[in-house]
């Protein structure tokens, strides 16, 4: 059977036919969509797989875990920022081993579309010592969610795939299979002595994991992923990961004259990049995101050949590759149809009309004319659009969650006023042990949490916290007397400014939540009622 998918689609669909049961995520562009298809998968849902959004990305991983724990196959998926949420139990995954299959989906974001950093995911899985795949076309994300799966079970490892931007967005026909495979049963294999990280424990299964690295690198070699492409000119050669030999066989569509090492499959296979590092006399290094190969074929495996890409200046240093930057950097014509085109008028994104966002830094801004010196700690939501004009209305944002713990920690050094805004899904996710400290502190801080109601920057999906949020904050300590819900319109304005003035003139901790629905989640749920009514 044939099917037209995005990348993240055949992600999901190829975990699905693996025999998934459960798929734990934060969402995350460019991963979101992988756990969106399989909500709505009615495969999933005759099967009864797990397929709820979790809190954060370090929540979506240790439940994943237990899942594997039990003997059954899990997907965690999340974007390359996430991956740090979670870096505690992934890396302790691979000293715990898996029982069940574990593969956990990271997307990177190269040129920061929608992200803080250009991460690269890779650095983890070598970091952490476990095996990394990363597909070329959506026919291999399909296909390599079957054999990580098998990989990991077989290895009792956790198995990193990689994907980024273009790949997890651009679609492809993918051939999938007619029968997918049965979930795995119950079982309790897992034994305690490997799954207590105890240092006794640990030190053993670190000893194996250490040991285990010579096969992985042999398996990378022997990986239908990973191949030597020989040419008959080898003055020059070409290695490729993911995409980016993707993007290599645009540039040569009738077939490359030099010789190519196509690597999908980590830790690097060393045996192959030394024979072409031998053959070559200066080799090309294509790959997206940092130098990850590279920097290690430069260190450790150079041959006869000087090795040139992102840190010789023949691909850019930032940023993600296209067929184009291929081009140039092989000394190929280049039509510069990538090239962004000049006659388009620039369009900075904005908050929504009608976003209750907007009436909550009208009333912040109104309110903070009579404070000239203070500062508004920002988070990652669509309320970061408030630094943007017409509002200016934040001074940070910094990763999620932070916005309570530097407004904190400001006020520690003496900054007054001092206030956070926070979203209601980026406050369930990291915010919620920032306010347990200034809590417990007595800090000197104003917490906004606007709260849209959804998990809104993302598409809508939703929000753990969802009209829990005033029983959380009382829960963490807060005195009722300094917890206020209101309604960001308008007509509401004078009260809204009023209450903001008392809290920030409250020497202690306050929460405001703003509480409108976001607009767009707003209609698309009138038109399902109806929709429902017509019926």
């Amino acid at each position: 059977m044939k099917k037209l998918l995005l990348g993240d689609e055949a992600i999901a669909q190829g975990a699905l036919d693996a025999g998934l049961s459960g798929v734990y995520a934060y969402p995350g562009t460019p991963s979101t969509e992988i756990t969106e298809y399989i909500q709505n998968s009615p495969l999933a849902a005759e099967r009864g797989v797990h397929r709820r959004w979790s809190a954060n990305e370090k929540t979506a991983m240790e439940a994943a875990l237990g899942m594997s724990f039990m003997g059954k196959r899990a997907l965690v998926c999340m974007k390359h920022v996430g991956l740090n949420v979670c870096a505690d139990p992934f890396v302790n995954s691979a000293m715990t081993g898996t029982n069940g299959g574990l593969v956990v989906l990271v997307a990177d974001d190269p040129s920061m579309h929608s992200s803080q950093d250009e991460q690269d995911s890779r650095f983890y899985a070598k970091f952490a010592m476990v095996p990394t795949l990363e597909p070329s076309s959506q026919q291999e994300a399909y296909d390599m969610m079957q054999e990580a799966f098998d990989m990991s079970e077989q290895l009792h490892l956790p198995v990193l795939m990689r994907v980024t931007t273009r790949m997890a967005h651009s679609r492809a026909v993918v051939q999938v299979k007619d029968e997918p495979r049965q979930p795995n049963e119950l079982n309790y294999d897992a034994q305690p002595s490997s799954w207590v990280l105890l240092p006794a424990f640990a030190r053993k299964r670190n000893n194996i994991v250490t040991a285990q690295q010579p096969l992985l690198e042999q398996m990378a070699v022997d990986s239908k992923y990973n191949k030597y492409i020989d040419g008959r000119d080898h003055q020059f050669g070409i290695i490729a990961s993911g995409i980016a030999y993707n993007y290599l066989m645009e540039s040569y569509p009738g077939g490359c004259h030099f010789p190519v090492l196509k690597i999908s499959q980590y830790p690097i296979p060393k045996q192959l990049i030394r024979r072409i590092t031998d053959d070559c006399q200066e080799v090309l290094v294509c790959e997206e995101g940092q130098p990850f190969i590279e920097d290690q074929v430069r260190g450790v495996m150079p041959g006869n050949a000087i090795i040139k890409g992102r840190l010789t200046g023949e691909l850019p240093r930032t940023g993600e590759l296209n067929p184009d930057l291929i081009k140039r950097a092989l000394g190929l014509p280049v039509d510069e149809s990538y090239a962004p085109c000049q006659d388009v008028a620039p369009r900075p994104p904005a908050l929504c009309q009608g976003c209750g966002h907007r009436d909550v830094y009208t009333a912040l801004n109104q309110v903070l004319l009579d404070y000239p010196q203070a500062r508004v700690f920002g988070d990652i939501g669509c309320y970061t659009l408030g630094f943007l004009p017409p509002f200016k209305a934040i001074h940070s944002c910094v990763d999620m969650g932070a916005s309570i713990t530097m407004a904190k920690g400001a006020a520690d050094a003496g900054q007054w006023p001092s206030v956070a805004i926070i979203g209601d899904s980026t406050f369930t996710h990291s915010g919620m042990t920032g306010l347990l400290d200034a809590i417990n502190e007595g800090a000197d801080i104003t917490v906004i949490i606007s709260d849209n109601l959804t998990t809104a920057m993302t598409g809508g999906q939703d929000s753990a916290g969802t009209n829990k949020f005033e029983a959380i904050c009382l829960g963490l300590g807060l005195s009722h007397e300094h917890l206020h819900v209101v309604n960001p319109i308008p007509k509401n304005m004078p009260e809204i400014t009023k209450i903001m003035r008392d809290e920030i003139n409250h020497h202690g901790p306050s929460v405001i939540i703003p509480r409108r629905e976001c607009m767009q989640t707003l209609q698309r749920h009138l038109k399902q009622k109806k929709a429902q009514a017509k019926q």
